[in-house]
């Protein structure tokens, strides 16, 4: 049975009680299917696989883009940056896999860290635009971490804050503690 978490039909949902932006990463194997269908429900950002767009990029990030949307794109721990090379000045947003995709509960790759601080340099010395990302392991035993590597956003799921407690307020709470006696910072 393939994984799933959201699929279309959810989003259509979403859309008729919220009208906060919605960010979409799509971990499909042929993205050019989902893409039309996310402009037209007008995700104001699509994440694609770089490992899945061979021969798609430039035309994918434009149909995104030509929408008004923004287009990003996310990098699996075994790949390397060079491979967005060719488009990274046109994405808007690059995310990190810092596990495996597919699973929560896995360890942090810390080698995937070292991507986070190589993007923040040829961003700073290009002036590309794109915002990063980090997605995976993202909790009280990471933070100090993560937060050294310096990403833009971090996406906190079962471990750094779902899983903490069954009232997400209290999770909050935790998890703000958590990430302040290990970093000394505040989320704001």
């Amino acid at each position: 049975m393939p994984n799933i978490t959201l699929s279309p039909w959810f989003i259509e949902e979403v859309r008729k009680i919220s009208d906060l932006p919605m960010s979409v990463h799509l971990m499909v194997t042929d993205p050019s299917f989902w893409v039309q269908q996310l402009v037209d429900m007008k995700c104001e950002l699509i994440c694609m696989h770089a490992e899945v767009l061979d021969g798609l990029a430039f035309r994918l990030i434009d149909q995104i883009q030509n929408a008004g949307l923004k287009a990003g794109v996310v990098l699996n721990p075994e790949t390397p940056i060079e491979t967005i090379f060719p488009y990274i000045e046109l994405v808007d947003k690059i995310t990190i896999m810092t596990v495996d995709p597919g699973f929560a509960g896995q360890r942090l790759i810390d080698s995937t860290l070292d991507k986070i601080v190589s993007l923040r340099e040829l961003r700073e010395e290009n002036g590309y635009q794109y915002v990063i990302e980090m997605d995976g392991s993202s909790n009280r035993k990471s933070f100090k971490r993560i937060d050294a590597a310096d990403p833009d956003i971090y996406i906190i799921g079962r471990s750094g804050l779902f899983g903490l407690d069954e009232d997400i307020e209290k999770s909050w709470g935790i998890m703000n503690r958590d990430y302040e006696e290990m970093t000394g910072k505040v989320i704001v």
